[in-house]
């Protein structure tokens, strides 16, 4: 790939390659925008095929923390850390620990914390090397059970749209992915009255939710054709995709998992249906809301009533989704950008330093 290309075309600051020949570490940083503050995005550890492939993703999730913290309402732009390796045999303290390094070396431009792979122990010796790090026990801790409660709220606004009230009582919600944020989730959604339908890969997470929610339980390649009202992907992204769209027997699909579009053409058929689609950025930020809480000095009642917002900025989406006649991916896109661009225009105002 033209790497400068890339970075141009989608106004990209920064890409920092890590390597320490010691620990192992073969890292990558990528910087998206800086526009409403530092930038603010996990650390996944995954076993890429090739470097290339690496880079096309840190880049790729860089520009979405962008998206989902300038819609959050957050003051913090979007980036990202991807290590190259085997989860489960590169991970060590060294190798966290020389991160940690050359994160203090971006002197601030760039803040990190858990994602995909990695623990809030890993955070841990991120932080022996450098503060700018978050999500760490004591404070803001695991975003996982946040997470799903901002996915609940963004559930309830997009209910209300569709029927008019946001009781959940009777509503089937197909539930894809039993994970820590898919179990809770499942938990909000039965106490608020809900009847679940729920797949998974793991047997055992299946049988819990079974057990402590009375789910009904579907084959993986099942839960996209169930009768519901509601189909939630809580797993891997892009479930909707040229193999599924047409399978969905829903009004809305809303859940925590990343990418869920496998193209935009798919959040075009999903408006073409008449299905309303919730944006995964939008409805998922729960976790960078409580996490960016500890700027502050985190306190878990203020981060809850932050979270709590998802509610009302996904009926924004929805109001610029009907104003403008555009799919909801579209118009969250158009709500990110306009923070963005309109807070970027301060700089245009002299302040002495």
């Amino acid at each position: 790939m033209k790497i400068f290309d890339y970075l141009e075309k989608y106004d990209y600051e920064q890409l920092v390659f890590c390597h320490d020949k010691n620990s192992g570490l073969k890292a990558i940083i990528g910087i998206h925008d800086t526009t409403l503050g530092p930038a603010l995005g996990g650390t996944r550890l995954w076993n890429y095929e090739n470097e290339e492939e690496a880079i096309i993703d840190v880049l790729r999730l860089s520009r979405g923390m962008s998206y989902k913290n300038a819609a959050a309402g957050l003051n913090l732009g979007g980036g990202k850390t991807v290590i190259i390796g085997d989860p489960k045999k590169i991970k060590s303290e060294a190798l966290f620990r020389s991160l940690g390094r050359f994160v203090e070396g971006l002197n601030g431009r760039y803040i990190t914390a858990e994602d995909v792979n990695t623990t809030t122990e890993d955070m841990s010796y991120v932080n022996y090397e450098t503060d700018y790090v978050m999500g760490l026990e004591g404070k803001s801790g695991n975003p996982s059970p946040v997470t799903a409660y901002g996915t609940f709220r963004g559930i309830l606004a997009a209910v209300e749209e569709v029927y008019g009230s946001t009781d959940l009582t009777g509503k089937k919600v197909a539930v894809q992915g039993l994970g820590a944020v898919g179990y809770e989730l499942c938990r909000l959604l039965k106490e608020a009255g809900a009847e679940l339908i729920v797949t998974a890969l793991s047997k055992e997470s299946i049988d819990r939710v079974v057990n402590d929610f009375g789910a009904k339980a579907v084959g993986p390649d099942e839960i996209y054709g169930v009768e519901c009202d509601i189909y939630s992907p809580n797993a891997l992204g892009a479930t909707i995709n040229d193999f599924t769209v047409d399978k969905l027997k829903c009004k809305i699909v809303a859940g925590a998992a990343n990418n869920q579009l496998k193209e935009t053409k798919h959040g075009d058929i999903l408006k073409e249906k008449g299905i309303l689609y919730i944006p995964d950025y939008i409805i998922n930020a729960g976790g960078v809301m409580n996490v960016a809480e500890e700027f502050v000095g985190y306190n878990y009642e203020k981060a809850i009533s932050k979270v709590s917002t998802i509610y009302d900025i996904v009926k924004k989406v929805i109001e610029i989704s009907k104003e403008d006649n555009i799919p909801t991916y579209k118009a969250a896109d158009k709500l990110a950008e306009k923070r963005i661009e309109q807070i970027g225009r301060l700089s245009n105002i002299y302040l002495e330093k």
